[in-house]
């Protein structure tokens, strides 16, 4: 896919500022509603107008065999488990939080990609590491938070989430999917969404209609449908095609502190020392990792 300059800094503002702002707007969301409900919502409306406005473009909505499913695997490594367990676990962390854990990304990114190109670590990417460890331990080892209800939990799941991220960026950057990154977001995000839903029943969620949703949730919601999905996520997917996977990970340096100011100032989220410490150590080894190396695009899978 033939790369443009200014599409690829609009994307990379998307992720980093629309994506920063998703995890209040989920943490507002999810004190009313049932997380995998929202997520599923979210995600089947986003999906649907993506559809509505790639066949107004006159796009091609044609699909392979081969592709559905590789959509329907990024699909569920992303948005089904990926989204819907991260915030299921907003119930019990703050958002600021959460997303200073999400900063793990990077770390896990070259992990994985190490794995998969069979190359080694270099030395500065393996003091990456090591600081990305004891900021993460910084992080969780925090009384304020370890003695709340569920924060364990919630902060585990958080990680197997990030993790699934992490998992389904090294596919999505090598893995055979509709050419169009729109179309291809659209069918991942439907697909997606359709898991979603089907759990959501299966566990017993309560269903609503947005017109009972408080204001500040159904304001959430459009937000999480048109910036966080429509406009992040199709940015991610035509990322992932043009540039490095590391490279796109980086929107982990942004994330943290979008999340943190908007979690302090729309939530009243306590912002401890120890918090900025940590964030400040994490975010240092995610920026030994991503400069250690001249960062390239993986191959594809044959």
């Amino acid at each position: 896919m033939k790369s443009n300059p200014l599409l690829i800094i609009v994307a990379f503002f998307s992720i980093y500022v629309f994506w920063g702002s998703t995890y209040v707007m989920n943490k507002l969301a999810v004190t009313e509603l049932d997380p995998l409900m929202l997520a599923c919502i979210r995600f089947t409306t986003a999906g649907s107008l993506i559809f509505i406005i790639a066949k107004c473009l006159k796009l091609s909505l044609k699909i392979s065999k081969k592709q559905l499913l590789n959509c329907a695997l990024a699909g569920f490594l992303f948005l089904a488990y990926g989204n819907g367990m991260f915030v299921w676990a907003l119930q019990f962390v703050d958002s600021g939080f959460a997303a200073i854990e999400a900063s793990l990304q990077p770390l896990l990114i070259l992990v994985l990609m190490r794995i998969v190109d069979r190359k080694p670590i270099k030395l500065k990417s393996v003091v990456g590491i090591i600081l990305g460890i004891i900021g993460i331990y910084l992080l969780v080892s925090q009384q304020e938070l370890t003695t709340q209800e569920g924060s364990v939990l919630g902060m585990l799941v958080i990680f197997t989430c990030v993790l699934s991220w992490c998992i389904g960026s090294v596919f999505v950057s090598k893995a055979e999917l509709p050419k169009n990154f729109f179309v291809n977001t659209g069918y991942q995000m439907l697909l997606g969404g359709f898991m979603l839903g089907i759990a959501s029943v299966i566990t017993g969620e309560t269903w609503s209609f947005p017109t009972t949703w408080q204001t500040s949730t159904q304001l959430s919601i459009l937000g999480l449908i048109f910036f966080g999905s429509i406009a992040a996520f199709t940015s991610f997917n035509y990322l992932l095609k043009v540039v490095s996977t590391e490279k796109v990970a980086t929107s982990a340096y942004i994330n943290p502190i979008i999340a943190i100011f908007l979690g302090w100032y729309f939530l009243d989220e306590t912002i401890t020392t120890q918090t900025l410490v940590s964030a400040a150590v994490l975010l240092t080894g995610v920026y030994f990792i991503n400069s250690s190396k001249k960062m390239k695009k993986g191959k594809k899978f044959t």
